[in-house]
């Protein structure tokens, strides 16, 4: 059987081309309450981190924006967007987020809770029927065979919501059922992919799952499952719901599943690292290694129609601000309600019990497309308890901290990503400088 690190090695012996590069900084930006709740010199150390990553040739550019109480207080890029053109990175690059997606398509299945149109509790086949009558694959001891058991009951929203449906991802390459996936064409959404979601989701009903629903924390496509939920629900795309209930009324002008030409400019190189501290930027051909497939290209698609509820956005640091704002602020921002109060509780606190999260500590638990912190804390941790956050595959990270009042966020354009899953090397630095950075008096 072949691991997600073993596919991410072999990913990096495709690609040999190399080149040097020149930082870039740009100018940092501060809100007034900056030096009330950080020691200024401290959080600015900040840009320095980013800055030896980028001399170390970990990244080609990144940028980082940290709030408190509603106001920016960091805002800062450094390095560039794309090297080869000599563009710098700036607060307005547009990135690919990829499962940063996952917590909107959460929101967007909350709105729709919320409107009535759906209750978490329904099986998933009263919206979409070809998830009737699922099975399981379940492999001999030995690893050499496996046998096919009915799925001892039907996958519920709540199930997709927490990654307990049993669903996986391809890259995976769980055995056998990654096989499976690859030979029915099933796409993790990080590659152009034709027809739509609905035609990627027909193809996984007809597929095993790697467990029973409810029965463990499998990381997968069941976010793309409920982008096709969103749609069948609502009577729209994934793509136009989500501009109507979420991007609209939040302001979120540069956040979509494809960039129409005049963006094209602003949207990050995606670059992947090398031997000898080298960089490769990536063309737009797809990228495969054994099962994983993906591609710096989808965004700019001109004809796409594929809207991967879990890996497909692009967005900025500004954007995506709004949007942790709105969680923050318990569903509301510059007056306009997304969500109710409780939604967002529900959204934001552990719905998984003591199941394991991407072979982390039992200190994280899953809510409704976040990881929260559940267990006890300190500044050198990943997150304190009450905070929740997620990552993307092409180097992005967020957490929130409703607590402290504090979002922070970095987004970079490299693949693979540095570390284990939600263990981003550079964003979890970030994340322990800007805790050292608040005064005892803000804390």
């Amino acid at each position: 059987m072949n691991t997600l690190p073993n596919v991410l090695r072999h990913s990096l012996a495709l690609l040999a081309p190399c080149f040097v590069y020149l930082a870039c900084p740009v100018a940092v930006t501060r809100g007034q309450d900056a030096p009330r709740n950080f020691a200024p010199e401290k959080l600015e150390r900040i840009t320095q981190l980013m800055q030896d990553a980028v001399d170390q040739k970990r990244i080609a550019g990144g940028a980082a924006l940290i709030a408190r109480h509603g106001k920016i207080a960091y805002l800062q890029a450094v390095g560039m967007q794309n090297v080869k053109d000599k563009v710098p990175l700036t607060a307005s690059t547009i990135f690919r987020i990829a499962s940063m997606t996952k917590p909107i398509t959460a929101v967007a299945i909350m709105i729709l809770v919320d409107d009535g149109k759906l209750r978490v509790t329904d099986p998933l086949s009263r919206y979409l029927p070809e998830f009737k009558d699922m099975t399981v694959l379940v492999p001999s001891k030995d690893g050499k065979s496996y046998e096919i058991l009915k799925a001892a009951r039907e996958i519920t929203l709540h199930d997709l919501l927490t990654h307990t449906s049993g669903l996986t991802y391809r890259f995976f390459d769980k055995p056998f059922v990654g096989q499976m996936y690859v030979a029915a064409g099933v796409s993790d959404g990080l590659v152009e992919t034709p027809g739509t979601i609905g035609d990627n989701v027909r193809k996984l009903a007809k597929l095993p799952l790697v467990c029973q629903p409810g029965a463990a924390w499998e990381y997968g496509l069941s976010f793309d499952v409920l982008g096709r939920v969103v749609e069948v629900a609502s009577g729209k795309s994934l793509a136009e719901f989500c501009r109507e209930r979420i991007f609209g009324p939040l302001k979120m002008e540069d956040t979509g599943f494809f960039l129409t030409k005049e963006k094209w400019p602003r949207l990050s190189a995606l670059y992947t690292p090398g031997p000898d501290q080298t960089l490769t930027q990536l063309g737009a051909e797809p990228i495969a290694a054994e099962s994983f497939v993906y591609s710096a290209s989808v965004p700019l698609h001109e004809d796409g129609r594929y809207y991967s509820g879990g890996a497909g956005l692009v967005s900025t640091l500004g954007d995506y601000f709004r949007f942790c704002q709105m969680l923050l602020n318990q569903g509301k921002l510059d007056g306009t309600r997304v969500l109710k109060p409780d939604t967002v509780d529900r959204i934001t606190r552990n719905q998984v019990g003591e199941l394991r999260l991407l072979n982390s500590s039992n200190a994280m638990g899953y809510g409704v497309g976040v990881a929260t912190a559940t267990g006890k804390d300190g500044v050198q941790k990943s997150a304190r308890v009450g905070a929740y956050f997620w990552s993307g595959a092409f180097y992005t990270v967020f957490w929130v901290d409703p607590e402290a009042e504090v979002i922070g966020i970095f987004m970079a354009q490299r693949f693979p990503f540095e570390g284990a899953p939600l263990n981003e090397v550079l964003g979890q630095d970030i994340k322990r400088q800007t805790y050292e950075a608040m005064t005892e008096a803000g804390k």
